[in-house]
């Protein structure tokens, strides 16, 4: 296709830049219109520069000052929780028409994870992608959720601590209520649970998450076959998304069953997935596996709205 929609990304970090070098390099609908930060020293700026993007130091006020921003459709916001909801504001009233993805656990606009609900919102002027470790597994609820109920899933998801910038740092807490929203929302779940470990180790280890999901009793092969369709669908865009083992099933019988706060006493199937995420080390390192979902499934999001938008 000939004709591409400009987007500006704001935030000139870690995963700013790397999605920046994603759009620059595999973008089919999408090409880079500008680089917005705040630090005029920034490794994202400089690289962006380098690369003939349009840049600025002045945060969205300089964004809007830019004469490539007339041509921007789409924005993608990889600062904080806090700064996206000003962001949000300020540019909305400066260009209603704006599609706006959220990188952060905002949550202004729906929650949105590609091979889930994409194609519900395509009509959304902000998205939020929820976190890393949403990303990464609430596919994996969603995949149980569409053979059997699920009553409970919590997720626990476990990053080198060298991948955790401050915008990471910072948004600990949103992280946690946003996974868990989300699970119950769009994983299909009744209760959902997150928590993040940072880990320390040396070397780096890769990304790593657990999904424990609690739901009524099924066919365990119907169940595992569904988790592995799900597992391919997300690797169509994350190529580092993988299971590290097979599906483990444990079966809770009536006569020990689990308490779930708020559900109360509850029997039925555990199923335990193992997931592992490998960076496509296009900006940052290989284990940098929560960053790379993050911009990776943020560029599937915006490419198929792009994509909408130009064969309407």
């Amino acid at each position: 296709m000939s004709k591409k929609l400009k987007a500006a990304i704001i935030g000139s970090g870690n995963i700013g830049t790397d999605l920046m070098i994603k759009i620059l390099r595999k973008g089919q609908y999408l090409e880079m219109g500008a680089m917005v930060g705040i630090d005029p020293k920034s490794d994202g700026l400089a690289r962006a520069s380098r690369m003939g993007v349009a840049t600025t130091h002045n945060g969205v006020d300089g964004l809007i000052e830019l004469a490539e921003f007339a041509d921007i459709d789409i924005i993608f916001d990889a600062t904080s929780a806090g700064a996206h909801r000003h962001n949000e504001v300020f540019l909305r009233s400066h260009k209603p028409s704006l599609k706006i993805i959220d990188l952060t656990p905002a949550a202004i606009g729906p929650y949105c994870i590609p091979v889930v609900n994409l194609e519900d919102h395509l009509n959304e002027g902000n998205v939020n992608m929820v976190t890393c470790g949403g990303q990464a597994t609430i596919p994996i609820v969603a995949a149980v959720s569409r053979v059997v109920k699920v009553h409970y899933a919590e997720i626990v998801a476990s990053i080198s601590s060298k991948s955790a910038g401050p915008g990471t740092r910072a948004n600990i807490d949103e992280f946690t209520e946003t996974t868990s929203q989300a699970i119950e929302v769009v994983g299909g779940a009744t209760r959902g649970k997150a928590i993040i470990i940072l880990n320390p180790a040396e070397p780096p280890l890769l990304m790593r998450d657990t999904v424990y999901v609690f739901s009524e009793l099924a066919d365990q092969d119907k169940v595992e076959a569904s988790i592995t369709e799900m597992v391919a669908a997300v690797n169509s865009y994350v190529p580092g998304y993988r299971l590290k083992q097979k599906v483990q099933f444990d079966i809770i019988p009536k006569s020990s069953p689990i308490n779930i706060p708020g559900l109360g006493h509850l029997s039925g199937l555990k199923s335990s997935i193992f997931l592992e995420i490998e960076g496509a080390a296009h900006y940052l390192p290989a284990y940098a596996g929560n960053l790379d979902i993050m911009t990776s499934a943020a560029l599937a999001t915006a490419e198929r709205m792009a994509q909408s938008m130009l064969s309407a």
